[in-house]
């Protein structure tokens, strides 16, 4: 099934207790597209960059099967940059420099080949720019997942009301959870949250997992314990093209299902963090990807005594 992906395409520049880079590649639909890329061919990228992209890069999404037709190339303009700082625990991080560049005034245009897509990811941008893409398909996808952040909840939150009433799935991190609802429970706040329009619910807890809501139900998956974790950039947005992009291999939206995505995304992102950047998460083979997602199922399987 086809997946369309709009969020950012960017340069970071990241420091940790285990090094720093320069500027390198990155973004919430970079990771995004190459995690969806490992289960689906055709995967379409809505997203806008300066023309200090290098075009080497575009060539290496369009090698991974990525339709970059919707990448908007603007001449004289430089592609949006952020530059963060982690700490020792890495769960928290400090933001050093943000240029919105092109993203300042991003209107997303949909190409004709990708305005109907299966299945549509929004990855992190402006509530408004991600309604304004919906509202540009020529039908509405059989699943809308969409990311956001508590910056969008601070600026933005009447628009983000609006976009959240378009979706199916949103994904958010547990303090994101708690501020857009206003309850500290996450079983109250889940709930909250889908009565403000997405079906499904999923919290991201970074390094102790992630939760999924739909209904009465819900599903806990453990977090990889890793000897070694470089950076965490970009590991929520791999979760979520892993998860995406399982659906729309398989075309399965039952909640079953959703909790096998949910360990193939944390299985992707797992591999994300034990490198910088996109470095890790562009050489998994096959045989890799699912030696890690029988460890996720050890991690939390028992068989009970009768």
């Amino acid at each position: 099934m086809s997946l369309l992906v709009t969020g950012t395409v960017a340069f970071d520049a990241i420091e940790t207790p285990f090094g720093k880079t320069d500027k390198i590649i990155g973004g919430a639909a970079t990771y995004v597209s190459l995690a969806a890329s490992y289960f689906t061919g055709s995967v379409g990228l809505i997203a806008v960059v300066g023309d200090d992209f290098p075009q080497t890069y575009i060539d290496f999404l369009k090698s991974r099967g990525i339709d970059t037709s919707g990448l908007q190339v603007k001449e004289g303009e430089k592609s949006f940059f952020w530059s963060g700082r982690y700490f020792n625990d890495m769960n928290s991080r400090e933001t050093l420099i943000t240029e919105l560049n092109v993203l300042a005034d991003f209107d997303p245009i949909v190409p004709s080949g990708l305005d109907a897509p299966d299945y549509l990811m929004l990855g992190n941008l402006a509530p408004k720019v991600q309604s304004t893409l919906i509202s540009r398909l020529s039908k509405r996808p059989k699943l809308i997942a969409m990311d956001t952040m508590n910056f969008w909840m601070d600026v933005a939150m009447d628009d983000l009301k609006e976009t959240l009433k378009m979706v199916d799935v949103l994904t958010i991190n547990d303090e994101e959870a708690r501020q857009l609802s206003g309850e500290y429970s996450l079983i109250k706040a889940s709930r909250k949250i889908r009565e403000m329009g997405p079906k499904y619910l999923i919290i991201k807890k970074g390094e102790h997992g992630a939760l999924l809501f739909y209904n009465d139900k819900v599903f806990f998956a453990p977090a990889m314990l890793l000897e070694d974790v470089f950076d965490p950039t970009g590991a929520g947005d791999t979760f979520a093209g892993g998860f995406i992009g399982w659906l729309a291999k398989t075309d399965d939206i039952s909640f079953e299902n959703m909790k096998r995505a949910i360990i193939y995304g944390s299985a992707l992102a797992s591999f994300c963090v034990e490198k910088f950047g996109t470095d890790n998460i562009v050489n998994i083979d096959e045989n890799l990807l699912q030696e890690r997602v029988a460890a996720f199922k050890e991690l939390s399987y028992v068989e009970m005594l009768p």
